[in-house]
């Protein structure tokens, strides 16, 4: 038993403090302008690897908690593009553009909602 102590304990010790977590949070801006934006934006973001997912309205800012192991920001940012919107580094087709309902064509001055 006291060998346990004296040699194991201290090995899964120091394996333990070299371990880096993989999960990181990142930012980034998204063009949208309405709940339905914000649901759908959320929802394209659901990817493996992606934990958790917010983006506001107001600011246009998306946060997403990731596990950096399992998906890059790049990737978040191309699964929310091809779902029809803008990012900061991906911008939608025009064809995903084209199929988000009407009052989501972010694009259109006449649809910026408050």
């Amino acid at each position: 038993m006291n060998l346990l102590f004296k040699i194991i304990i201290p090995v899964f010790i120091s394996c333990a403090s070299f371990a880096q977590t993989s999960v990181k949070t990142v930012t980034f801006h998204v063009t949208g302008v309405c709940g339905e934006c914000k649901e759908r934006i959320e929802n394209a973001a659901d990817i493996k690897g992606v934990k958790k997912c917010t983006w506001d309205k107001k600011t246009k800012i998306v946060s997403v908690i990731l596990d950096e192991k399992k998906v890059t920001q790049d990737q978040v940012e191309k699964a929310i593009a091809k779902a029809g919107y803008d990012t900061e580094h991906e911008k939608a087709s025009e064809a995903s553009y084209k199929k988000l309902p009407d009052c989501c064509h972010y694009k259109d001055p006449a649809n910026q909602h408050q």
